[in-house]
């Protein structure tokens, strides 16, 4: 677990990502489907070297038996679940989603960007049981 100074866990990698993020927004705004920008974030995690898995899926368990699988948009260097939204407002419908993801995939920090205001909107949000 990478603690950075601020005491985030992740910090650093977090903070690439949300840059990456950020320069898709300034360039794109707003207006698009998730993916526009789940494509164009591809282009900027190669661009700046950020190790990612697009798409990647995950079983969930249920007392030793698959239930079912799920999908998130992004894992980066496998240790951060990236959520993509093109939504009015982030909602707890999404923020219960992206725990979902995080629970499910034993990762400890994730984020959820939405990319429907007229600035980047994210939550960071973190597995309390990993």
């Amino acid at each position: 677990m990478a603690i950075t100074k601020a005491g985030l866990i992740h910090g650093e990698l977090t903070g690439k990502v949300l840059g990456a993020a950020m320069e898709v927004h300034r360039i794109l705004g707003t207006g698009f489907l998730e993916s526009v920008y789940e494509e164009s974030l591809t282009v900027e995690f190669r661009l700046r070297e950020i190790p990612f898995v697009k798409q990647k899926t995950f079983n969930v368990s249920y007392k030793g038996e698959l239930v079912k699988q799920f999908t998130c948009d992004f894992v980066i260097d496998n240790l951060v679940i990236v959520e993509l939204k093109a939504i009015k407002v982030i909602t707890e419908i999404e923020q219960a989603q992206l725990l979902n993801y995080l629970k499910a995939s034993g990762l400890e920090v994730g984020l959820l960007l939405n990319f429907s205001g007229k600035s980047l909107e994210y939550k960071r949000m973190i597995n309390s049981n990993p």
